[in-house]
């Protein structure tokens, strides 16, 4: 995915922006003609989490592009100055009105091509009522045999959950159980 094009001006000074080899090795970067100001083309964090209610997953509907009308767990983008835990944490209860304490990570996801790092956290609920809020069509509760896999969103939510079983539910059978690797994938703490 090439972003380079989506952006023409430059955010200081509005000067016109072109592409420029800085190092040998990088890729080009966005540089402004008028005050040479380097725009890097970061990537964006999610925080996710995956929490359970009587040994089910939550998952949301999304209700919003992309992939509306998909499946996912709860999470979305850490804003500028937020913790990515604090992040988790407020988009769970925006998502599904459920408040959480994160215990533990699962894992740090990252795609080529994609600009979004995804970092999802296991959480348990400590308060909130389970239902459709921001963003959400419907909530539901999932047993691990039980996930809509051809109905998830994103790679992310697919290996998180994956992940998620390897730990918890080391019986449960996923669509990449047989040992699969997913590039972009780094697993969070297996004890």
């Amino acid at each position: 995915m090439d972003l380079n094009h989506a952006y023409k001006y430059c955010p200081r000074c509005g000067g016109k922006l072109f592409e420029k080899q800085l190092k040998k090795g990088e890729p080009p970067r966005l540089v402004c003609s008028a005050c040479e100001f380097v725009y890097f083309l970061d990537p964006k964090v999610a925080a996710c989490v995956i929490t359970e209610i009587d040994r089910q997953i939550v998952l949301l509907k999304r209700g919003i592009p992309p992939q509306k009308g998909k499946w996912v767990i709860p999470g979305g983008f850490v804003d500028l100055g937020e913790t990515v835990l604090a992040a988790a944490v407020r988009e769970t209860w925006e998502e599904v009105r459920l408040k959480v304490k994160p215990s533990a990570l699962v894992g740090v996801y990252s795609y080529p091509g994609k600009p979004v790092v995804v970092i999802v956290y296991a959480a348990r609920v400590i308060g909130g009522t389970l239902q459709a809020a921001d963003e959400a069509l419907e909530v539901n509760l999932y047993t691990p045999e039980d996930i809509p896999w051809e109905q998830l969103a994103f790679s992310s939510t697919r290996d998180a959950l994956h992940d998620y079983f390897e730990v918890h539910y080391p019986e449960a059978r996923s669509p990449m159980s047989a040992g699969s690797r997913i590039e972009g994938r780094c697993s969070g703490d297996r004890r």
